[in-house]
């Protein structure tokens, strides 16, 4: 997932202090993740935050765009928070993005800027 995370050209990772730790945590005691495989190699990822009804990570490998593969993920990502109770969802991301414009075509709406330039969106059940 990481060689994932670090392969995207926008939505950049400004540290690079994110380590196994960090997935595990999100993964096995915030939330729940999904991975999409093709020939044993994971192409995209999403990571949704349960504690704070977030969406921590959803990213697709440069060259496996537009397959549809992320849209997948956001669906059951989404679906999975809404099951665990949440009636609103929240993500921050670049601003003037393909991610941001992809959030905002599943129905997300800007809701704020964050100090550190990203914009807040916001998905309501």
């Amino acid at each position: 997932m990481h060689r994932v995370r670090m392969s995207v050209q926008e939505n950049r990772l400004v540290s690079t202090r994110l380590t196994d730790a960090d997935y595990i945590e999100y993964i096995e005691s915030r939330g729940q993740g999904w991975v999409i495989e093709l020939d044993g190699t994971i192409v995209a990822f999403a990571v949704g935050d349960s504690a704070d009804a977030s969406i921590w990570a959803l990213f697709v490998e440069p060259g496996f765009e537009g397959r549809g593969f992320g849209r997948q993920l956001h669906d059951e990502m989404v679906n999975w928070l809404w099951q665990q109770g949440h009636e609103r969802l929240w993500l921050t991301t670049d601003p003037g993005t393909r991610a941001q414009r992809f959030y905002e075509a599943a129905g997300w709406r800007i809701v704020s800027s964050e100090t550190h330039g990203d914009v807040r969106l916001e998905l309501y059940k």
